[in-house]
């Protein structure tokens, strides 16, 4: 089963820049739509962006549109999301996750009831 390790979190000042990886180990996530979601701290966990299997297509809501970017590397089984222009509300644990083996597009917000298998989460602390 495939397991997922986020790291890359840390404390950054607002306006900063922040690259987070989630590598995964046990199998390939290479046919998985993958996605990044975050939940501040006694919030709830939302969807950020997600990318399409080949890393063809991506999808971002509407706070991370023009300040984040999703991407992968199959070769070497990670999903990655740079962060630049960081505000104090985005202060959260950032997660990662997978839905198997669909090779589908991103092109709509994840549920996170459709997600098959979740990483332990990175802590990023924005401060202003």
């Amino acid at each position: 089963q495939v397991q997922l390790v986020e790291s890359g979190g840390g404390l950054v000042q607002a306006g900063g820049s922040l690259r987070l990886s989630c590598a995964a180990s046990g199998r390939t996530f290479s046919p998985d739509l993958m996605g990044w979601f975050r939940q501040a701290p006694g919030g709830e966990r939302e969807f950020v962006a997600s990318i399409s299997w080949n890393g063809g297509s991506t999808y971002y809501v509407d706070f991370a549109k023009g300040r984040f970017t999703i991407s992968r590397d199959n070769a070497k089984n990670t999903v990655y999301l740079q962060m630049n222009s960081l505000r104090p509300e985005d202060t959260a644990v950032y997660y990662c996750a997978g839905r198997l083996g669909v090779r589908e597009v991103a092109g709509s917000p994840l549920p996170l009831h459709d997600m098959n298998y979740w990483g332990k989460g990175t802590l990023v602390t924005v401060s202003s």
